[in-house]
């Protein structure tokens, strides 16, 4: 026995995890890939889902919202959690209660009961996303190695968006809605036998869990999403509205009284002194809240009023997916060159451009002449904002912060999406009642008995009153979503500088990047 043998004594199963690399980083990667693809393969069933469990239009966007509220709110805590008890430990949790939720949301007979573990999804996936990209650093030795488990994490979490809406196309149309979420349990089973296999357990750290930070900030947040949309069904003076929206106030005021108290604070109040940082968290919080809105909006009205079949609908939003990766790519090669601000301007500008485009949205509108131009312009602006936002967030910041810089940009993204949805789904509420009073006359003079008889069962009106109705709401509920994209152009007009230390931090970030997926 040699002296390098002795002193690197063999770590049961080590020969299995060196020998295998490539299982380590397709277990790692279909991680990320299944809590990526979560809220589109959703979205395209959504319509499938109102109709299966008698969602109303705005009580169906909880479905999205109950997963990202919660998945945004405890990010940062499931990040900590990974350090300081072992990442593999936790990634294996995540996945556990990820697959579990994912289960029961399938057999989900009443609306509460898909709410209620679509927030325990949202709850698994931010257990075990940020730990699934830090195992990387633990798994593979710096350097190309560890480059391209990197690359090929990036290109799943880019292309995972497209493939979730192609595969929750296919399994709505050819089987039936609950295998959107039925889908995510063989995979999880079968990364929850392989991890410990061939993915090694990290070192544990010492630290302090910030429990009270994250529940008061995911508890306030979910409070100010249930008052918007209470709002939209029931009034601004309903006494639950403004309980919802006193409730939130004083949740977030006590985080923030928490975050500045606590000594391990899961959001560093100190994040924000940096103007540039600050301005990019406001950026992708009100960009996030316009794309959500986007998505939940034109998946309703290309399958409501179009009648595209899911697997239509999946293959109409790909040409989004090509905008983003493009304008990312492009993004990415002149960042260094020309610094964030024109990136931030361009992109908001473009993403406003878009909305505003689908204003117009009338019953009359085909996916040509209505929906494929301005999701194209929203997609190639979001593109130019992604790879910017991202690389902004963590120029310099120190190492042992950069974890908490990324992690609270994906936070901003997931609780901005869900604010964003609200306020639009508000809009909607407000807008499609208004409507529906001026339809309920021409629909009562003209309607069959069939269809009098029904619309007092359900108090649905049917085509074609009932896709006036929808299409009105959706194109009122994009204004407010114009103002969301143009929260973030004024804040990149006004807040972001270019520094000289950013361009030459920026052009060492985007080289290790490497090329955008």
């Amino acid at each position: 026995m040699t002296s390098s043998q002795l002193a690197k004594p063999r770590i049961p199963g080590a020969a299995r995890r060196e020998g295998r690399p490539g299982v380590a980083l397709t277990v790692i990667a279909a991680c990320q890939l299944m809590v990526v693809l979560d809220a589109t393969i959703v979205n395209i069933a959504l319509p499938h889902i109102q109709t299966a469990l008698s969602f109303s239009t705005t009580d169906l966007s909880w479905v999205l919202s109950a997963y990202t509220l919660t998945f945004g709110g405890l990010l940062l805590l499931g990040g900590r959690a990974g350090d300081i008890l072992g990442r593999r430990r936790v990634f294996m949790t995540g996945i556990l209660l990820f697959t579990l939720a994912s289960l029961l949301g399938g057999f989900a007979e009443e609306p509460w009961q898909l709410l209620a573990a679509r927030a325990l999804q949202g709850v698994g996936g931010a257990i075990a996303s940020p730990t699934s990209l830090a195992l990387i650093t633990t798994t593979f030795a710096e350097g190309p190695e560890r480059n391209r488990a990197f690359g090929v994490f990036a290109a799943v979490s880019a292309g995972g968006g497209a493939i979730g809406l192609l595969t929750g196309g296919m399994l709505t149309e050819w089987l039936d809605w609950r295998w959107v979420l039925f889908v995510n349990v063989p995979i999880g089973v079968l990364i929850a036998v392989l991890a410990p296999l061939y993915i090694t357990e990290s070192e544990r750290h010492p630290g302090r869990f910030d429990v009270a930070g994250a529940l008061t900030s995911t508890g306030g947040m979910a409070s100010l999403v249930y008052g918007f949309i209470r709002a939209s069904e029931a009034g601004w003076r309903d006494s639950l509205t403004l309980g919802s929206f006193a409730a939130a106030l004083v949740l977030l005021g006590l985080f923030v009284l928490v975050e500045s108290r606590a000594r391990e604070p899961i959001i560093p109040l100190r994040m924000f002194a940096d103007r540039n940082r600050a301005g990019t968290y406001l950026i992708m919080l009100g960009l996030a809240a316009a794309m959500f809105g986007m998505f939940f909006f034109i998946v309703q009205f290309v399958q409501n009023v179009l009648d595209f079949s899911p697997i239509q609908s999946g293959l109409g939003f790909l040409p989004v997916t090509l905008a983003i990766v493009t304008a990312a790519g492009l993004s990415q090669r002149f960042l260094p060159r020309f610094g964030p601000k024109p990136f931030m301007v361009a992109g908001s500008a473009f993403t406003g451009s878009g909305l505003t485009w689908l204003t117009f949205i009338t019953t009359d509108s085909s996916y040509l002449s209505g929906v494929l131009g301005p999701m194209v312009l929203f997609g190639f602006g979001m593109g130019l904002n992604f790879v910017t936002l991202t690389l902004t967030a963590v120029s310099g910041v120190a190492p042992r912060e950069a974890g908490a810089a990324s992690g609270l940009l994906n936070a901003s993204q997931q609780v901005g999406g869900s604010l964003g949805l609200s306020i639009l789904v508000t809009v909607f509420g407000t807008a499609t009642r208004t409507e529906a009073e001026k339809q309920v006359p021409a629909f009562m003079a003209r309607a069959e008995p069939a269809q009098l008889a029904a619309f007092e069962e359900t108090g649905r009106l049917p085509d074609p009153w009932g896709d006036l109705v929808l299409t009105q709401g959706i194109s009122t509920a994009f204004t407010a979503g114009v103002a969301m994209a143009g929260l973030a152009l004024a804040t990149a007009l006004l807040v972001i500088r270019v520094r000289k230390s950013d361009l030459e931090a920026l052009s060492g970030a985007a080289a290790e990047a490497g090329p955008a997926a």
